[in-house]
């Protein structure tokens, strides 16, 4: 198991694929300067530090890729979405432009600098935007991979990338763009998690299978395109679903499993994620999962509460 940062990671592919091809832009607004060095020092004339100015380096980014290269904007997650979210929907998406936005700072990973950094509303906003991929990669090679297979579509990108990682190896020839990963097998509840929330469903495992439930656990790092038929496969089969993600409940991955299987008769559904409202107060990125439950615990007592006991 690597012990390398997802955000290292990002640097080293940076590297990697800017060697391979002379078209790839990387922009920054004022972070990441000490691990992108080998990127700056290596290209030059491809590294720009736009400074703390995200809505100008999405423009930026847009007038690059109009003419053929391949940008990459780079800095903490609320100042790319939140704050340049009309430049993404005009200069990329209206224009039908394809790019790469690479976030730090995931949905709370900056808790105690409080929601100012905070960003649990992205998948929602990006879903409203014609022409946008979202990605949840909670491993380096999931980024390196995802990165790799799509950075010169025509699509715009996002890569969430979280401070925290799931601990899982997935081998390249199991991570694909649109498309999750079965992580175990089961009969009769289906838990769906995406980023590092992952590492949870599977701690969660084995008390749930002495409580009865015989668990099949997806794994989804793209959130758009999403795989609706694996999703779809494994609840018509189990007919209980729960979703964990650190995400607000609404626009997230739990409202787009819902609206897949909904149909299905006798389903059962449950979203564990972050409440519509803002998070308060301060504390470290585990004592606000335990606060959301988002956590084995809260796992275990959303199943209990939800689907009881199967014996």
């Amino acid at each position: 198991m690597t012990s390398k940062s997802i955000r290292q990671q990002f640097a080293d592919t940076m590297l990697e694929v800017g060697k391979e091809n002379s078209n790839l832009v990387v922009l920054v607004g004022d972070i990441s300067h000490f691990i992108l060095q080998p990127f700056a020092q290596a290209f030059p004339d491809r590294y720009y530090n736009v400074g703390i100015c995200e809505p100008t380096m999405v423009s930026m980014a847009a007038g690059l890729s109009k003419i053929d290269l391949y940008p990459v904007i780079h800095t903490i997650a609320p100042f790319i979405i939140d704050r340049s979210y009309e430049q993404i929907k005009l200069d990329f998406c209206y224009q039908q432009l394809g790019g790469n936005l690479v976030t730090v700072g995931s949905a709370f990973d900056y808790s105690n600098l409080g929601c100012t950094h905070h960003c649990y509303g992205d998948f929602a906003m990006l879903k409203l935007l014609p022409g946008t991929q979202i990605t949840y990669p909670a491993s380096p090679v999931e980024f390196d991979t995802l990165f790799r297979q799509t950075f010169m579509n025509d699509e715009l990108t996002l890569f969430r990338i979280p401070s925290n990682q799931h601990g899982q190896d997935f081998e390249i020839s199991e991570i694909q763009i649109g498309r999750g990963i079965k992580v175990t097998d089961g009969k009769n509840l289906t838990i769906i998690a995406t980023g590092p929330q992952l590492s949870n469903a599977i701690a969660a495992r084995d008390d749930l299978i002495n409580m009865g439930w015989d668990v099949e656990i997806l794994y989804i790092h793209t959130i758009r395109p999403l795989d609706y038929e694996l999703i779809r496969t494994s609840v018509k089969k189990t007919t209980r679903v729960l979703v964990i993600e650190e995400h607000m409940q609404s626009g997230g991955l739990g409202d787009d499993v819902l609206r897949n299987v909904e149909d299905i008769p006798n389903v059962q559904f449950v979203s564990l994620a972050i409440p519509n409202k803002f998070i308060t107060g301060y504390g470290s990125y585990q004592v606000q999962c335990e606060k959301l439950g988002l956590t084995p615990e809260g796992i275990l007592s959303r199943v209990r509460t939800e689907f009881g006991i199967n014996n």
